[in-house]
This record gives structure tokens, sequence and C-alpha cells, in this order.
């Protein structure tokens, strides 16, 4: 069954409502958001999310969202993240990676050319995952601390406005029961 636009509409504003409902500073909040963009960033599949929540205990950051800022890697981000972070790795190692059936075929040359491509993946996911964690960082703490005085203040609204009805209301039945009192 094909699901409606305004279904995954709510589906991102009850994510952000509950985001935003999270209790602690904003700080501490950012360090655990960027200590899972971190590890999401790593081939470690499975463990991405463990990774994560160690991270933000080591970093004394908010566990929940480091879970929740693993999921920059998902099966739809996987390959592009992956590739791109090979190309950075190779790129700074100056590593001169080509992938032939000769290579593959003769096990010496396997195992040579599979541990560049593990280095070199690892360290353009080092480099691009510490980017990424920093940049996380440093645009969630404003963007949380916006986003909560727009909460707060959407909530004085709706309060505000409940009270303005209610008063009228009031003051209309007011108006009633005088006006009742005043045709007997």
């Amino acid at each position: 069954m094909k699901k409606s636009r305004w279904h995954w509409i709510r589906q991102v504003r009850s994510f952000s409502w509950r985001i935003l409902h999270v209790r602690g500073t904003p700080q501490y909040i950012a360090r655990g958001l960027a200590a899972g963009v971190f590890a999401g960033l790593f081939p470690l599949f499975g463990l991405q999310t463990i990774v994560g929540v160690a991270l933000a205990t080591l970093l004394k950051g908010h566990k929940l969202m480091a879970a929740a800022g693993t999921w920059i890697s998902n099966p739809l981000t996987y390959v592009p993240i992956l590739l791109f972070n090979f190309q950075i790795g190779r790129w700074l190692l100056n590593f001169d990676l080509t992938f032939t059936t000769e290579a593959i075929a003769d096990w010496q040359t396997f195992v040579e050319v599979g541990t560049e491509f593990i280095v070199a993946l690892f360290t353009g996911c080092f480099v691009v995952g510490l980017l990424c964690a920093i940049a996380c960082y440093f645009v969630s703490i404003p963007l949380i601390r916006y986003l909560r005085r727009y909460t707060i203040n959407q909530q004085l609204r709706k309060k505000i406005r409940h009270e303005q009805l209610s008063f009228g209301a009031k003051r209309l039945s007011l108006k009633k029961t005088n006006q009742k009192h005043v045709d007997k």
C-alpha cells in the first residue's frame, strides 16, 4: 500500500517533536548527535550504533541522539558515503588503486590491494567523519536553541489564543445571562 505524502510529513513532525523534547542542554544533545554521525560514516554495519553510543558515553553526550546520528548511513546512502570516503582516503594517502581481474586472481596481489583499499577507506572515513561530526556539533547547537524557542513561542501563542477564546465565550455567556435578567 502506497503511503501518502501527509503520512510522511506527520512522521517527520513526530520525530522532530521527540527530538525537541529530549532532555539536556543543547551542547549535551549536540555531542551525542556528533558522536553518532562520526560512527555512522564508518563501514561498521551492525556496530555503528554501538560505537556511536560508546563515543557519546566517552564524550558525555546524549546516547539516544548518538543512536539517531548513526542513521546518516542507511541502505540508500551506504554506497555513496563509502565511495566518497574511499576517494578522500585514496587522495589523502596518494594511493593509485586500480582493480583488475589479475589483482583479484592472484592472492598476494589481492591481499596488497585489499589492504590498501581498507587503509584508504578507513582513513577517508576518519577524516570525513571528523569533519562532519565537528560541523554537526556546531550547526546543531544553535538549531536546537532556535527550535526550542520556536516551540515555546508556539505553545504560548496557542495558550493565549485559547484564553482569549475562553474569555470571549465567558463574556458572551455573561451578556446572555444579563440579557435574561433584564428581560424579566
